[in-house]
């Protein structure tokens, strides 16, 4: 059962790195460049779309976060292409996108792993404090060096991306504002971040912080993210605000475009 089990997961982080092939946008006009990056000991790429109202007048904006942000067979044109639309529509606000371009995906996107089998998706996992480290130390400085930005930042992931940006959530949620996840990881370590939440949520900050998460109908990942809606919801963080959508008409390699316009406009979109 177990061998059948991570066959499963095995075959969901594929699927996650190659979707984006099935579905080709249009390239977006955008900045790219790098940083030679001391915390992940290499060179990375980064692409970063503006809005319109960016070059019309002196406003600083709030930045959107993602890994998974190369331009060939990842996700920043679709979701600079979306937040163009939400953004022309006045459905969210303005805001920048910083897409972090892929060198070694499963590497910087997992923690640390006790389970054997974990270890089989790559020579190399288990990186992610590193590269939590380049975003916060190194990128953050960067971005606001190079554009005019508020304080206020958000990260968006899918399937490894989104458990990073879960257990970002948990082990410094201090870093964003909002975080938004699609059908996270949550069995990455045996669901170690799924069971050390409430101990997590002890010491959460007391800024105002929002999570949105969703899980397709996948069965290696719907029971994580209904477990980790339930602790919230036994928890009642004051200051926290949340919500859990469970997809059960989609699948791990269409959850991300089906309801990417739903979590933006929860997250960013006027009350």
């Amino acid at each position: 059962m177990k061998l059948i089990f991570y066959t499963v997961i095995l075959s969901l982080v594929f699927i996650s790195c190659t979707n984006s092939k099935e579905n080709k946008d249009s390239i977006p006009v955008h900045d790219e460049f790098t940083i030679q990056s001391k915390e992940v000991g290499e060179k990375r790429t980064i692409n970063v779309w503006t809005p319109p109202e960016y070059k019309t007048n002196t406003d600083s904006l709030p930045v959107l976060y993602m890994a998974d942000g190369g331009i060939i067979d990842e996700d920043f044109p679709h979701i600079a292409n979306t937040l163009a639309a939400l953004i022309q529509s006045k459905s969210i606000p303005p805001m920048l996108i910083v897409g972090i371009a892929n060198t070694q995906r499963r590497r910087d996107l997992t923690g640390f792993t006790a389970v054997a089998k974990d270890k089989e998706i790559a020579p190399i996992v288990g990186g992610s404090t590193k590269f939590r480290a380049f975003i916060e130390q190194e990128l953050f400085p960067e971005i606001n060096k190079r554009y005019r930005t508020t304080n206020h930042r958000s990260i968006i992931g899918e399937s490894l991306s989104g458990l990073f940006v879960v257990e970002t959530f948990f082990v410094k949620p201090e870093m964003f504002d909002n975080y938004i996840a699609f059908d996270p990881s949550l069995w990455w370590n045996n669901d170690y971040l799924v069971k050390t939440a409430k101990e997590h949520l002890k010491n959460f900050p007391k800024t105002e912080k929002k999570i949105w998460f969703a899980s397709s109908k996948e069965e290696t990942i719907a029971p994580f993210t209904k477990e980790l809606a339930e602790i919230f919801k036994t928890e009642k963080i004051s200051n926290l605000n949340w919500e859990y959508s469970f997809e059960a008409n989609e699948q791990h390699n269409t959850i991300f475009r089906a309801t990417k316009v739903k979590a933006l406009k929860w997250t960013f979109g006027k009350k």
